[in-house]
């Protein structure tokens, strides 16, 4: 991997040049250039924590996941004592194994101790391994400073995403996010815009993503891409990632009218070509999950600024404009703790691909590991949904159903070992938790069929995962919360026409759970109506679902024309 780090051998030079020139392309976001300049650095002999960790960063911002790691285990190998090479290696661990994330963050917080960004990256990493003792501290501690720590201090103390994912108090989310978004405006220049390149004709929309490949957001929006009238609306994607080559990448290329990558282009210069392509509508897919830029957002490229899918809560950034829902995921009287104004789409906000095939073959329980008899629970969400009161509830399910089974996602080998643990302490057989490998995404569905019942997780429900299972036949049972990410399944299922499965306590979700795993015939009559909905209620009717995006988007834009600020309406 080494050799191919150093690449090409350029003629050997003084390296410091093309140190200065690679970090200085790297804090600019041209990603490719400082690449090729750090590889220079590096076959001039500057063979260097610093230049190792820059092409690390260059690397993995290109989607180089593989690369980017090894080039920050490098980093570290030669500077083992410096905090921020431990982050960075952290950071690019973390998808691989959040456990080996944890205890190189571990020992950057004791070489930084007064550094409150490394308790934010904490909390992922140890939800996705289920340590829930460490993730209910966490919380505590978090909620305690926002009594006690000025705003401003305590909310370095927790990523944006994360916050949407935590227990948290409203209030204290909200607190969060609002400070960050302001430090983030802060940062940017808004630029001049010069109004839309068309007075008249085509509406301009301009989506703004990292994932415009195989992806769970691709996944839901392929078909909507497709569907747009073209006639009304000029489309274009800008991407925040080079692509992989996938289908749904080829899709994506295919339904826009323009397709600009801007993985290897800053913040500022990337606001400034959306500003020069006169983009009426701009729409946030990513908000602050992973590979999102908002620095594009704080300075204003477009009239009009949407947070639309990706990001399950309110930006809290006076940058975007409106953001897309529905009455169950943002019911009436949440729209003051929302900064956006808030639009109801009919049926679900969530989007879905009535294109996307599942295979024709359903394997055997034989063949998956499950046994031919028996309940199988089933939960194909990621390990950092699951909560310890969700899992006890699931193990008291499995208690009193007999011969069932619970059938996860594998993850990685250290939260399978602790999920398991878990199952033992509760009085159950760790036998009876089934792990799933991943596989192509209509294999995954076809595996749906060999399940009985899906069961959600709570503070973050099933989102891409729900209509998943929806789609490929298996019913899904959830309990909201009162967030948006807690609220996405219940939205899905009153869009399918099966809102008794909706459950109002923790209690209830427990009773049907155990009632419908001991009563087949009720589930098989769920299997039927669930088949019957699919294609006439609206969650999977797309081009419908099409037709009330874009005129939510007109009504944004003709609001403006009249000169009226951005408020609340129903598509």
């Amino acid at each position: 991997m080494l050799k191919g780090l150093l690449g090409s051998l350029w003629p050997r030079e003084s390296g410091e040049g093309a140190v200065r020139k690679g970090l200085a392309a790297l804090d600019s976001g041209e990603f490719e250039a400082a690449e090729a300049e750090l590889r220079r650095a590096l076959a001039a002999g500057r063979d260097t924590a610093e230049v190792y960790s820059g092409l690390g960063r260059a690397l993995w911002q290109q989607g180089r996941l593989d690369e980017g790691l090894e080039a920050h285990r490098l980093a570290v190998e030669r500077e083992p004592t410096n905090p921020h090479y431990q982050l960075a290696l952290a950071a690019a661990v973390e998808k691989f194994s959040p456990a080996e994330a944890v205890a190189h963050l571990r020992l950057a917080q004791k070489l930084l101790p007064d550094e409150p960004r490394i308790e934010a990256r904490l909390h992922k990493p140890l939800m996705e391994l289920c340590d829930w003792d460490g993730v209910e501290r966490a919380v505590s501690e978090l909620a305690a400073r926002a009594q006690s720590e000025p705003n401003d201090q305590w909310s370095l103390r927790v990523d944006p995403f994360v916050v949407q994912l935590l227990p948290l108090a409203p209030r204290i989310t909200a607190e969060a996010v609002r400070a960050h978004s302001r430090r983030m405006a802060r940062l940017a220049t808004p630029i001049a815009r010069h109004g839309s390149a068309q007075a008249s004709g085509r509406l301009r929309l301009g989506y703004v993503d990292a994932e415009f490949r195989d992806h769970a957001t691709a996944h839901l929006v392929a078909g909507l891409f497709e569907q747009h009238d073209r006639k009304r609306f000029e489309l274009c994607a800008y991407s925040l990632r080079q692509g992989d080559g996938s289908e749904y990448e080829r899709r994506a290329r295919g339904a826009f009218d323009r397709f600009v990558d801007l993985s290897a282009v800053s913040d500022a210069n990337a606001a400034r070509q959306i500003a020069d392509d006169g983009i009426d509508v701009l729409i946030d897919l990513k908000g602050y999950t992973s590979g999102a830029r908002p620095g594009i957002f704080a300075r204003r490229p477009a009239p009009i600024q949407v947070n639309y899918l990706g990001y399950p809560g309110s930006m809290q950034a006076e940058f975007i404009d409106y953001i897309i829902g529905d009455a169950t995921v943002i019911p009436k009287p949440q729209f003051p703790s929302f900064s956006e104004s808030v639009v109801w789409l009919p049926g679900s906000y969530q989007p879905n691909d009535d294109r996307q095939r599942v295979d024709d073959r359903t394997p055997t329980r034989a063949e998956l590991d499950l046994p031919e008899h028996g309940i199988v629970y089933c939960c194909f969400n990621r390990n950092y949904k699951i909560e310890r009161e969700t899992f006890m509830a699931w193990m008291r399910i499995l208690d009193a159903v007999h011969g069932s089974v619970l059938w996860l996602l594998w993850s990685n080998p250290a939260t399978e070992a602790r999920l398991r643990e878990a199952a033992a302490r509760a009085g159950v057989d760790p036998a009876r938790l089934v792990f799933a490998q991943r596989m192509p995404k209509a294999q995954h569905l076809a595996r749906h069929r060999a399940a009985d019942l899906f069961l959600d997780t709570h503070t973050v429900n099933a989102h891409t995962t729900g209509s998943d299972a929806l789609w490929a036949g298996l019913p899904l049972l959830t309990w909201p919360g009162e967030s948006f990410a807690s609220r996405v399944a219940a939205s899905l299922l009153q869009a399918v026409g099966l809102p008794e499965l909706v459950a109002p306590s923790l209690a209830e979700y427990e009773r049907t759970a155990i009632a419908l795993g001991q009563n087949r015939d009720r589930l098989r009559d769920l299997r039927e109506r669930l088949a019957a909905n699919r294609l006439t209620f609206p969650l999977f009717r797309t081009a419908d679902y099409a037709r009330g995006l874009e005129r939510a988007f007109a009504t944004m834009h003709e609001r403006r024309l009249r000169g009226e600020p951005p408020a609340a309406f129903a598509g």
